[in-house]
């Protein structure tokens, strides 16, 4: 796990180096956009269920919500492109650097979730959560699944969460520095 961190803090570095224009960038756009602060703050739970402040590019008008319970009509069309390509979470090398995350990993998610896991589900939490990992891969479309059933937020509570929580156990229990490398390749690919 020490090769892990040094990676993380080494990459976020570098990488915050180089986008942090694109970064202004977005959040200027997004300002204009969404007619509120462009950089977006949200409680997540990390590692041992320690909460912290996630940072993202703000994709919505009005009050931004938890991707579970949004409709794809509130999300502007800036906002859709940002998150299509996973540009609302560049902010988040913040939250590497910080120490609060990990490029893989299990997502970090909003309080009500992770904080409430119960035996052998908690070992998700023994790891910082990440950008990426593999239940962000397999559900890269969450939003689109979500709106194709009629209760988004019953289906993601039954259906979503116990697969991402399985998932996420497998990922800490078999963990390698490799696979989190094809872990961050698959993403960008």
């Amino acid at each position: 796990m020490l090769i892990k961190s040094i990676f993380d803090y080494i990459m976020a570095l570098i990488l915050l180096i180089l986008l942090v224009g694109l970064i202004i960038c977005m959040i200027f756009i997004s300002t204009l956009d969404t007619k509120d602060f462009g950089l977006f703050k949200q409680r997540r739970v990390g590692k041992c269920g320690k909460v912290f402040l996630i940072y993202k590019i703000r994709t919505m008008r009005g009050i931004q919500k938890d991707t579970i319970t949004t409709s794809s009509h509130e999300i502007t069309k800036i906002g859709q492109f940002f998150r299509d390509y996973k540009l609302d979470e560049l902010p988040q090398l913040i939250n590497i650097l910080k120490g609060e995350m990990s490029f893989v990993g299990p997502r970090p998610d909003v309080e009500g979730y992770a904080d409430i896991l119960k035996g052998e589900d908690r070992l998700m939490l023994q790891v910082k959560p990440g950008i990426t990992g593999p239940a962000q891969l397999k559900y890269r479309k969450e939003e689109e699944i979500l709106s194709k059933v009629d209760n988004p937020i019953w289906y993601n509570d039954n259906v979503l969460w116990p697969d991402k929580v399985k998932i996420n156990i497998e990922y800490v229990k078999n963990w390698s520095f490799k696979k989190d490398i094809n872990y961050i390749i698959k993403t960008v690919i």
